[in-house]
């Protein structure tokens, strides 16, 4: 059986300057691609989600009507346009490191990866079974929102995971805290991408 990392949503929109962008998002991109480059050999697939919204219509109701603002619990504004510069990989990220990608949250609310498939459509549970993946290191944004959800839906599946903290990034700090605990209460190991290597190795 095997290890992988999923790489939730290093995506322009989520990071500096994007219409959702959080304090860190550019570290944790270029960080993501130095801990690869170093310990890819560690790891048996690397998995990225990305958000791939339907532009021009709300996407069941993630995005508010035109004219309405939105309330940052349910509604968003717009963010991760398919086809468009804020949906692409953060370039601190090498894509060229990421084995399969899934998209999510087409015409749809979604926040977990578990909710994305690849674009020929094999949901993720199916990538991580064809690969006989059994544990899984999780990184990437938010904390607070969608790593959160990855790794709630990993746990559920009983799916070890550690959650790799220093390769995070959140939209709050108070919200990100009580994340990681809800993380943790639920059965993943939060720790440094070093203390993990330390302890895989």
């Amino acid at each position: 059986m095997g290890t992988a990392v999923i790489v939730v949503d290093v995506q322009n929109d989520f990071t500096e300057g994007g219409s959702l962008g959080v304090n860190g998002g550019d570290a944790v991109a270029a960080g993501i691609t130095a801990f690869l480059r170093a310990h890819r050999d560690r790891f048996d697939l690397v998995v990225a989600s990305r958000d791939w919204h339907l532009p021009d219509e709300p996407n069941g109701g993630h995005f508010p009507p035109a004219g309405v603002e939105p309330d940052y619990r349910t509604t968003w504004p717009l963010h991760c346009l398919q086809g468009t510069p804020g949906a692409d990989y953060d370039p601190a990220l090498d894509a060229a490191l990421i084995d399969v990608g899934v998209l999510k949250g087409v015409g749809e609310p979604a926040y977990s990866a578990f909710e994305g498939a690849t674009a020929d459509g094999t949901p993720l549970d199916e990538v991580l079974a064809a690969h006989a993946i059994d544990a899984l290191a999780v990184c990437g944004i938010a904390t607070d929102y969608c790593v959160l959800q990855t790794v709630l839906d990993a746990r559920a599946r009983a799916l070890p995971v550690a959650v790799l903290e220093d390769l995070m990034a959140g939209v709050a700090p108070d919200s990100s805290a009580a994340a990681l605990a809800r993380m943790r209460e639920a059965g993943a190991v939060v720790e440094p991408s070093a203390a993990y290597l330390a302890k895989a190795g």
